[in-house]
């Protein structure tokens, strides 16, 4: 029999009856963890493998890139589900991020409203996720931001000198996640401030270290070429990113005149000693030591490979990374131990480090790994998702007969991005794979000229590849992490902390006007700003009203004084453009101006109680 029609919603089902047909043990078990520990689970012996039943948890958190919306979102897994989005270079009036005093403190004065987010990558120590932070990039606006995994905020936000449209983002695994690493891809004049405008023999981007506790910029290296996606090593010692355009155009027929472009390894420690022996220098206001990473340096390594590669990613038991072609049917595998020979003399060529170039498909893009010795790649073109085993495709590189491939898999469609559960770390467990594909055409309700990009969760934890589920997703998620929820669920705070360092300066404003944020409800006026504090507990403001002149810049300050879990407030004021939520124990702030006389309601935007559409105030507004 046939599977139904693309549209027919009982197609899913179909493929999900017959991946579950296709694997041992049905009931859900996949590695000795149940992901259906429902009472009923066992009667139900048919759920698909992506089930969670209603009041259970799931096994893994995702967090996904969320492009150009700017901002990074938190998923169940298996299940899909959307938990939460997260704020970090967009503005968002649900919780006021880009409204608040205390966001705006992280974007920076006059920051881009939006941003185009790629990249989340957790922090690391000795190569196992921490929980710390999460790191993440935006291309738009050339920043790096930090996310605090506690309370899931974004609370660093870092802009990149010297640069344009920060791309690649990785972090460092060894000792621990000392460095992030940003690779800018668009190249410009430097300075670029008006001089040498058309003439691109004078353009250049730059590699960056960011470190990671500071959020500083430590350090900049200059390149041959387009940086696109970065990596490291497991043990600290180097950085690797893959390089387009090695001829230097502007426009797309220059940059695809030479055959071959290159993948380039940065010396950390070279690339350290130089800054401390003073062998760098500063470029216009910046005073970011740049050092010089061109062809000819000692600090690096280029490596030839096939045209226009993209992404680079390192293998789980630290041995390889490989280099995707795009325009090549081939990855390349490079290994580690291999990069070390050439920096201690022992290989006459850079392309000497390759130890293996399989022939996968139309379009690879992006490898992940399962921990097991095998690879799964992306093939845009040919919308698949090939498996092949790395030891395999070295020893066909050196002239046996032998099969590498084990299957490919059909995606919808043109996928980009993959990622298995906890892959990029030491602790790869071969259970989960999603595929983050570009385009959704069929599978889901027209929804107008714009479709939704299309997520798949794939069963990689048999012998073969089994598609599980379809998830559609908005805008264009570039990447994602999968980890374990076990390795964060205690590590997150179900409410604020009344010392967090995320409203310091605002409780120490406070403390200045002799207010006591957790009992105070009073108006301070310090000539023509007002300052507005007050508590708020379900359902109800600790002050009704307060009352201003038109033209005061006023600043209202709300404590939730509530302790229960979950148990949140807004502050809408209306025909002000102004939201902001409260979660309990935390404090947040807006600064306004009062430029309409009037009457105008504030209220509670988080439904708190079952009065909570009574919970509400008036600003007055004196003409």
């Amino acid at each position: 029999m046939l599977p139904p029609a693309p549209g027919n919603p009982a197609r899913r089902n179909f493929m999900r009856g017959g991946a579950l047909a296709g694997l041992a043990g049905a009931s859900g078990i996949i590695g000795g963890m149940n992901i259906i520990p429902s009472a009923h689970a066992a009667n139900e012996p048919s759920m698909p493998k992506d089930h969670v039943a209603p009041g259970q948890l799931d096994e893994y958190y995702g967090f996904w890139s969320g492009g150009q919306s700017g901002e990074m979102r938190i998923l169940g897994m298996p299940s899909m589900r959307e938990l939460m989005r997260i704020p970090v270079f967009n503005t968002d009036f649900a919780v006021g991020w880009g409204i608040t005093n205390e966001s705006r403190r992280v974007l920076g004065k006059n920051f881009p409203r939006g941003g185009d987010l790629h990249h989340p990558h957790m922090s690391q120590t000795h190569g196992h996720y921490d929980g710390r932070y999460i790191f993440v990039n935006d291309k738009a606006g050339t920043r790096v931001a930090r996310i605090r995994c506690d309370v899931m905020r974004t609370d660093k936000i870092t802009p990149i000198p010297n640069v344009q449209a920060i791309h690649g983002l990785r972090v460092q695994r060894e000792p621990k996640t000392g460095y992030v690493f940003a690779n800018a891809e668009f190249r410009i004049p430097s300075p670029n401030d008006g001089r040498d405008l058309d003439d691109p023999k004078k353009y250049q981007t730059m590699f960056t270290a960011v470190n990671g506790e500071t959020m500083e910029v430590a350090w900049q290296v200059i390149v041959d070429g387009n940086l696109d996606n970065t990596e490291c090593d497991y043990e600290g010692k180097y950085a690797v990113s893959t390089c387009y355009n090695s001829e230097g155009g502007v426009v797309l027929a220059d940059m695809m005149q030479s055959e071959r472009d290159w993948v380039v390894v940065f010396n950390l420690g070279r690339i350290e000693a130089a800054i401390k022996a003073g062998k760098f220098k500063t470029i216009g206001s910046s005073k970011v030591p740049v050092v010089d990473g061109r062809h000819g340096s000692e600090l690096t390594m280029y490596i030839p490979v096939p045209k226009n590669p993209h992404g680079v990613n390192a293998s789980p038991d630290g041995k390889y990374f490989t280099a995707n072609g795009k325009l090549s049917p081939t990855v390349t595998v490079m290994a580690w131990s291999k990069v070390d020979d050439y920096f201690n003399g022992k290989l006459k060529t850079p392309r000497e480090a390759v130890v293996a170039e399989p022939q996968l498909g139309l379009g690879p893009l992006h490898t992940a790994y399962d921990g097991r010795g095998f690879a799964y790649t992306t093939l845009f073109i040919d919308s698949q998702i090939a498996k092949w085993n790395i030891q395999d495709a070295i020893d066909a590189y050196g002239g046996k007969k032998v099969n590498y491939l084990r299957q490919k898999l059909d995606v919808a469609y043109q996928p980009g991005h993959n990622h298995t559960s906890l892959g990029e770390t030491r602790d790869a467990d071969g259970h989960w794979l999603v595929s983050l594909n570009k385009f959704a055409k069929d599978r889901f309700l027209p929804t107008g000229p714009l479709h939704p990009d299309l997520d798949q969760l794939i069963d990689i934890s048999g012998d073969q590849m089994v598609l599980v589920a379809d998830a559609p997703v908005y805008s264009e998620p570039h990447d994602a992490i999968i980890l374990p929820s076990k390795m964060l669920i205690n590590k997150v705070k179900r409410t604020w902390s009344r010392t967090d360092p995320f409203f310091a300066e605002t409780v120490a404003q406070a403390k200045k006007h002799g207010i006591t944020l957790e009992k105070d409800n009073k108006v301070v006026r310090e000539g023509n700003q007002v300052f507005v504090y007050m508590t708020s507990s379900a359902p109800q403001y600790g002050l009704p009203n307060f009352k201003v002149k038109k033209g005061n810049e006023v600043t209202v300050t709300i404590t939730n004084v509530d302790s229960i879990e979950d148990l949140t407030h807004g502050f809408c004021l209306t025909n002000y453009g102004i939201n902001m939520e409260i979660s309990p124990q935390e404090t947040s702030s807006v600064t306004f101006i009062a430029d309409k006389p009037g009457v105008y309601w504030y209220y509670c935007t988080f439904f708190c109680h079952a009065l909570h559409l009574e919970m509400r105030g008036r600003m007055l507004v004196e003409a």
